[in-house]
């Protein structure tokens, strides 16, 4: 899987379904085939940012 943010390969595991970009810092969660993109806040809340993807871009590549 990449990183549609930055095109990275660099992902870790957190949880079941949920992935952490270490490059970019962003979790991806993966709903079906299709990933669930937020940025972690500086207090720990996650602000979606899948408005700045197209579904095509979320689509997970294994």
């Amino acid at each position: 899987m990449h990183c549609p943010n930055c095109k990275g390969r660099n992902i870790g595991k957190i949880g079941n379904q949920q992935y952490y970009c270490w490059n970019c810092f962003i979790e991806l969660s993966l709903l079906g085939e299709v990933m669930d993109l937020h940025q972690v806040e500086p207090d720990g809340s996650l602000s979606s940012l899948n408005d700045l993807f197209t579904e095509d871009e979320r689509k997970a590549n294994w």
